[in-house]
């Protein structure tokens, strides 16, 4: 009898395991579909054996648990390449929006210098006639018009990322209180022994996202997780989260700070990253170099204009505005200061056929005015400049893109579901509880038999 009992229980052992492991499979099937979902796999151990003298007796299969598959490294790796496609991605179509505003076949900065010089060129052919002084006048304010529109289009642009700096700031926040919750239920489940899969796929999906938004540091411990900044600002740990606050600094633009610290500077990936990039470098230097180009031009046009005398034989007045000292805000403040065409100094000696003075303006064309170069090789500078980096930051984000898609791929093969395996695993699964219950059946066969027999003989 002690052997019947002992093979009756190893029968519902397998009975029961099996049952599990079939559900567990339907559950992966139920999923194939569902993003980010990790395929769970039974875990099936011999449970422990009786001994019964001289005699040991096996007690059948223990479901020992259902584990879902994953690949840390893997994750990790996906993380980072997230962090840079977020930082490619952002920078990328920031400067594209950038590059527009020297892209343009017309009414951009570098065709309004040309357009200027051509005006002075052709008054120098009859500097007495006021319609090509008028030329002059209306040149000069159509180029003051394309560094403004310039400028204030770059201001504009700064002003758009600064409000995605608030607003992904707020998506973090949002994030990393997910992250917190999840961390609790992942935390009650594994503490009494239950499978937390679902909720760890859920955590993984949000630090992923949380990844394309920001340089993220995962810190595993047990069964929670710790976030922190590359830099070490905390994010989330266990069930708590640390909330990201911004504040205008004064410039005017929000800076990020972490527990009372600014770490702007610090970060340096995800989409917060590339914005950041994009507002306080890229389009600072761009604003930078097109003030040096406007004061540098309207201060050389001024100088020769002051030497030169007006259609009355007056000396000469500044054609523009003088630009800041400083030189900053001079493209978004370029303007002309006159508006008579017969104050524009073309005579050398103060007769009214002179094109002396003109000749001396338009030869600044040429001239090495403005960082050692002349107006137009330093514009084209500028705008190598704006496409060599916008070229970079596109190839690098196709670059990143390829490369995290190849990661997914990977992680796909470990941890997505294969639907011809998970068919193989059903039938496997329904063969041994079908062969277990037909065990059952023999020895409750064996058992009315031996009990029969019992009854007869006595």
């Amino acid at each position: 009898m002690s052997s019947l009992n002992a093979s009756l229980a190893a029968a519902l052992s397998g009975l029961i395991a099996e049952q599990g492991a079939l559900e567990a499979t339907t559950n992966n099937v139920s999923n194939v579909n569902t993003p980010g979902y990790s395929r769970e796999q039974p875990v099936l151990v011999a449970s422990d054996p009786v001994v019964v003298d001289p005699l040991t007796f096996g007690t059948g299969v223990t479901l020992q648990s259902v584990e879902s598959i994953r690949d840390p490294i893997l994750e990790s790796q996906i993380q980072q390449q997230t962090q840079a496609q977020g930082q490619f991605s952002t920078l990328a179509s920031a400067l594209a929006q950038t590059q527009v505003n020297f892209t343009s076949s017309s009414g951009d900065v570098g065709t309004a210098i040309s357009n200027f010089f051509d005006s002075i060129n052709q008054l120098s052919t009859n500097p007495s006639d006021l319609s090509l002084r008028q030329g002059v006048l209306t040149a000069a304010g159509n180029l003051a018009t394309s560094f403004n529109t310039t400028a204030n289009n770059l201001t504009q642009q700064q002003s758009s990322l600064d409000l995605s700096v608030v607003q992904t700031v707020g998506q973090i926040n949002q994030l990393t209180q997910q992250i917190a919750q999840l961390n609790g239920q992942i935390g009650n489940l594994e503490n009494v022994g239950e499978n937390a899969g679902t909720f760890v796929d859920q955590r993984q999906q949000a630090i992923d996202q949380l990844s394309s938004l920001v340089d993220v540091s995962v810190i595993p411990s047990d069964n929670t997780l710790t976030l922190t900044t590359a830099n070490g600002s905390p994010l989330v740990a266990g069930q708590q989260r640390f909330q990201l606050q911004t504040q205008t600094n004064a410039l005017g633009l929000h800076d990020v700070y972490s527990q009372g610290a600014d770490i702007t500077s610090s970060i340096t990936s995800g989409q917060l990253g590339g914005t950041l990039q994009a507002r306080d470098q890229q389009i600072p230097a761009i604003q930078t170099q097109l003030n040096t180009l406007a004061a540098g031009l309207a201060n050389s046009v001024n100088a020769v204009q002051l030497a030169g005398f007006d259609l009355k034989g007056n000396a000469g007045t500044n054609l523009f505005n003088p630009p800041p000292v400083s030189g900053a805000g001079a493209a978004a403040s370029l303007s002309v200061a006159i508006t008579d065409p017969t104050l524009v100094a073309a005579s050398s000696d103060g007769t009214a056929g002179s094109n002396g003075n003109a000749e001396a303006m338009y030869a600044l064309n040429n001239q090495p005015i403005i960082g050692g170069q002349n107006p137009t090789d330093y514009y084209s500078g500028i705008v190598f400049n704006v496409g060599n980096a916008t070229a970079n930051a596109s190839a690098e984000q196709s670059a990143s893109a390829l490369i995290l898609q190849q990661l997914n791929d990977q992680r796909s093969s470990v941890s997505g579901v294969s639907l011809d395996e998970e068919a193989a695993h059903m039938v496997q699964y329904q063969d041994a509880y079908a062969a277990s219950a037909q065990v059952i059946t023999t020895i409750n066969d064996m058992m009315y038999t031996v009990v029969n027999m019992s009854t007869l003989t006595g």
